[in-house]
Order: structure tokens, then C-alpha cells, then sequence
């Protein structure tokens, strides 16, 4: 983590592992998209998520605790020096909302949100350090998240989200993802 801040406050050290993190992102450009805007609406964006949690993601998914049937085997064949250079691109890659025309589902879900989920993600689900950016994501991906989280069990998990996730209804948990998206 010391690594990955100091590449992150000098610019010239950031601007190298960018460019080496572009060259190395050509397998991940494939679901998340070259520009971390994912092309499928089952996967997250990564473009402007804070560097800190791209990170933190490949540890887990390096370690066990997160699990993906790519992203699991990815992780652990990456290097610290790839997974550092990988996290800093796509942190710096501007992400792009999606449209959704459900003007009352996205008001209920701007409701939610303010009241649920701002606290922990930002006003603007924008994320920082080891929180994720919602703001942008695919609904369908964000929906799936949710309900993963609701139906985790907490005595084998440790995440306020599942306390979080655990009281929304299912049209919730849609008008979050609606939203979400389009932000």
C-alpha cells in the first residue's frame, strides 16, 4: 500500500505505472473495457475507481476472501508491480453513465441512496480510498451486488453491507441500481 501511494503522489511515478498499467490491461479490456468502462452489463466498471480499492479487489481475489472464477486466477498470476500499475490506469480512466428513462424509479432510488448509502460511498457515489464508485455502474451489475450481499450470511461475512442490503426490498434495490446507473 506504501508503494501504491507514493506512485500516486509523485506525478512522473504515476505517469509511469499508468502507461505500464495500459500495456498490461489488454486481458481486463475484454470484460471491463480498454477505457474501464465495461461492456457487458454484468461487470463493474473499474474506470475511476480510487486506486486504493482496485488494489485491495486483487488482494482479495489474490488471498480467497473476494472469489470470481477469472478475476481469482487473474489475481494470483499478476505481479505486486502489474496489480499497482493496473490499479493506477484504470483510477485514472473517466467513467461514463448509463441511461435509464424510469424517472420514478430513479427518484426513489436518489432517495435511498441518500439515505442508505451516501454516508459510506459520497454524495455523488463517487467512492474513496477503499470504498467503491457506484456512481456509473451497470444496473444489472449493481443489482446482482445487493442481492449477493443480502443473501450472505453474516456469521461467515464481515460486511456492513450485508446489514444494508439485508432491509431492501427488491424494487429498492432496483430503483438503487437506476439511479446509480445513470450517474
Amino acid at each position: 500500500m506504501e508503494q501504491l501511494k507514493a506512485i500516486m503522489a509523485d506525478e512522473e511515478q504515476r505517469q509511469a505505472s499508468y502507461e505500464a498499467g495500459h500495456e498490461r490491461i489488454r486481458f481486463c479490456g475484454y470484460c471491463h473495457g480498454e477505457d474501464g468502462n465495461s461492456k457487458r452489463d454484468y461487470i463493474p466498471n473499474l474506470a475511476a475507481q480510487h486506486p486504493q480499492y482496485l488494489f485491495n479487489q486483487f488482494e482479495k481475489f489474490g488471498d480467497g476472501t473476494r472469489e470470481d472464477y477469472v478475476m481469482s486466477k487473474l489475481a494470483k498470476t499478476l505481479s505486486l508491480e502489474e496489480r499497482i500499475n493496473i490499479a493506477v490506469y484504470f483510477s485514472q480512466q473517466t467513467a461514463k453513465a448509463r441511461t435509464n428513462t424510469d424517472s420514478a424509479r430513479i427518484a426513489t432510488g436518489e432517495a435511498l441512496f441518500g439515505t442508505r448509502c451516501a454516508a459510506c460511498h459520497g454524495r455523488e457515489a463517487q467512492g474513496f480510498q477503499d470504498m467503491p464508485r457506484l456512481a456509473g455502474q451497470p444496473s444489472e451489475y449493481l443489482e446482482i451486488a445487493l442481492n449477493r450481499f443480502k443473501g450472505m450470511d453474516p456469521t461467515k461475512h464481515n460486511t456492513p453491507m450485508i446489514g444494508i442490503a439485508g432491509v431492501l426490498t427488491e424494487q429498492d434495490i432496483k430503483a438503487l441500481a437506476a439511479y446509480l446507473t445513470t450517474r
